[in-house]
């Protein structure tokens, strides 16, 4: 599946985090505005979102990764066309035509037709 940008996308997250099935992160607060993820820290000490159904709590305030996440964030310009991959709570994991990925917020996303060949 294909979409074009609809504004210019800029990361506010110069670290992203990411961690691997099995790790175990500390568990913060669930997100307002985007309710299917929490903030999580990393044991060397970064922090971000993440979605909260990859998480299993432990019950002491730790939460074990149930699969691999990377919080990347993809940077494009108004216009750009990129390739949906998956969808998760609003976002999804995009591709940029020189093969950059990340994550694009649903709002600032229109889908294209796909043209038949």
């Amino acid at each position: 599946m294909r979409a074009r940008l609809l504004c210019d996308y800029r990361t506010p997250y110069a670290k992203p985090i990411r961690f691997r099935a099995g790790q175990v992160v500390a568990l913060g607060v669930r997100d307002e505005e985007w309710p299917a993820f929490a903030w999580v820290s990393l044991e060397d000490g970064l922090a971000g979102w993440a979605p909260i159904e990859w998480l299993r709590p432990l019950g002491d305030g730790r939460a074990e990764a149930l699969r691999d996440y990377d919080a990347r964030e993809l940077e494009a310009d108004r216009g750009d066309a990129v390739t949906l991959h998956h969808e998760h709570g609003g976002w999804w994991w995009s591709e940029r035509a020189d093969g950059a990925q990340g994550w694009l917020p649903e709002a600032d996303l229109e889908l294209m037709e796909e043209t038949s060949r």
